[in-house]
């Protein structure tokens, strides 16, 4: 998970600079169509099986997981960015709630209580405010935190069933492609030059990683703790916006650094046990 949050925060690094010239929903087509690209070469190269006896829920998983990102480039949109993320990153909040009854398991508290430390680590860093004008903005982009919760639980299911991490990242890549190429048709089109193409490879080569990753850990690992370990994204976003921009922190947001790292160190420590692939 440490390594998703790592090209996670680079795709997120890309893809500010790239807002510049393109729209969220180019940005989102670009970025699922290069890594379904990467994900096919993959494919052919190592001769991985695409077909899947488990189609049905392979593509409930990336349906919601298309609709979760619409959702939080909607509220990106129309929130202040840090308000935006802050709701999107309420999913392993809502992925510990919702583990008993997914997974028919009984979540230990203190593994939930450092889920809950690391969201209000993540509030105090973002310091997000939602007024009433932007109440059905806001409303879209928790939405977007609880599906994201849901996918993250599926793709455990998916494990645990025998799906290998680049086949689940394939029809995700695949749906978001179609439906973020579909998207993009209601939006300008903004010309490509052969300077752009980097820049858009990265995000689609950091995000395919990042996604992998993310599969993987969420596979073989004890959900929540993955969960709180995804907060890492927010602490690598934080220092390559110091690094790259110039962004300072005050102490406060230094703190709320802090405590999402000991949220993460609680549940490692509290998980005595792994989930089973």
């Amino acid at each position: 998970m440490l390594v998703a949050g790592l090209f996670f925060a680079i795709m997120g690094v890309l893809v500010k600079i790239g807002a510049h010239k393109f729209s969220s929903a180019e940005l989102v087509f670009y970025r699922s169509f290069f890594g379904l690209m990467a994900i096919i070469v993959l494919a052919r190269i190592r001769r991985w099986p695409l077909a899947t006896p488990m189609l049905g829920k392979q593509m409930s998983r990336a349906i919601l997981g298309f609709i979760s990102l619409l959702l939080f480039f909607y509220a990106i949109a129309a929130l202040p960015l840090a308000t935006a993320v802050t709701l999107n990153y309420t999913s392993p909040l809502f992925m510990a709630m919702l583990t008993p009854f997914f997974l028919h398991e009984r979540p230990r508290k203190l593994l939930i209580g450092a889920i809950i430390l690391g969201f209000i680590g993540v509030t105090l860093l973002l310091k997000p405010s939602l007024h009433a004008d932007e109440l059905i903005a806001g409303t879209l982009g928790l939405l977007s935190g609880v599906l994201a919760g849901v996918v993250y639980l599926n793709v455990i299911q998916l494990g645990r069933a025998g799906e290998p991490d680049w086949r689940t990242v394939f029809y995700f890549t695949l749906v978001c492609t179609i439906g973020g190429g579909l998207w993009m048709l209601l939006h300008h089109f903004s010309p490509l030059a052969w300077q752009d193409l980097p820049l858009l490879l990265g995000i689609g080569v950091s995000a395919t990683i990042a996604q992998l990753a993310m599969t993987r850990a969420y596979r073989t690992g004890d959900p929540l703790v993955v969960g709180s370990l995804a907060y890492s994204t927010v602490v690598l976003a934080s220092l390559f916006g110091i690094v790259l921009w110039g962004e300072t922190l005050s102490a406060d947001r230094w703190l709320a650094v802090l405590l999402i790292i000991i949220s993460g160190i609680i549940s490692i420590r509290a998980a005595s046990r792994k989930l089973s692939a």
